[in-house]
């Protein structure tokens, strides 16, 4: 699977394929190469038993494309490697915030007609739309102002319960475009453990992205997905 919100590679605990031949120490093997279609990759690290994505042996970030211009093509089904900087027509530049490997953009939320700029890791790894943090949540009230469509209550080994609410806000702005009616979860109950908010693989594919080089911008502009209905969470 690939996970934009890593650099690295990793291998799951529930892979299908034998992966015996990647070495670990404490969990974490370095130096290893892969082979992605006729491109070779070296110095790769890999870190052991991280689960992955539904039918995925494992994950890989972005590190592969480190100094390069990438772009994810959800119009074609496509990742692209560029040298330099492609035709940017018809795409639209917003700021990229990059910390840790994990890339992070700012949009504007709309709740009860206050409109507010919150940051937003792009995590390609959790299949909905947005995740709120357990502070924005609760500092928000979400409970009470976005319109609750479900709820899924879970309990840990010591008798936590954990709840997910899922909801609806009704505008998100992400640099000049409109989304409207997006799909937004947050946790409630004695146990939270969101602490930042995510921007979901349901809403990455509405877009085409160009990640510059220097991972200080991207360039965005509306998929074909762009008004899809959104995954529903189960």
């Amino acid at each position: 699977m690939f996970q934009i919100a890593m650099e690295d590679a990793s291998i799951s605990p529930e892979r299908k394929r034998n992966a015996d031949h990647i070495i670990f120490k404490d969990e974490v093997s370095d130096g290893n190469s892969i082979k992605i279609g006729e491109n070779s990759y070296k110095n790769i690290r890999f870190f052991d038993n991280e689960l992955t994505g539904h039918e995925a042996d494992g994950k890989i970030g972005t590190g592969i494309f480190k100094g390069k211009t990438f772009k994810i093509d959800y119009d074609n089904n496509q990742f692209v490697i560029y040298d330099k900087t492609p035709d940017l027509k018809g795409y639209q530049s917003i700021p990229l915030f990059s910390e840790n490997g994990q890339f992070f953009i700012i949009a504007d939320n709309v709740i009860e007609d206050q409109q507010q700029e919150v940051y937003f890791l792009l995590q390609s790894g959790y299949s909905g739309g947005l995740i709120y943090s357990n502070e924005f949540a609760d500092g928000k009230n979400l409970d009470q102002k976005l319109k609750i469509t479900g709820e899924k209550t879970m309990k840990n080994s010591a008798g936590q319960s954990v709840t997910t609410k899922q909801g609806i806000l009704p505008f998100m702005k992400v640099g000049d475009f409109i989304l409207k009616d997006v799909s937004a979860g947050f946790f409630v109950g004695d146990l939270k453990v969101q602490k930042v908010n995510y921007f979901g693989a349901d809403l990455l594919r509405r877009f085409n992205w160009i990640f510059d080089a220097d991972r200080n911008k991207v360039y965005i502009k509306p998929s074909k997905y762009f008004n899809e209905s959104y995954y529903k969470m189960k």
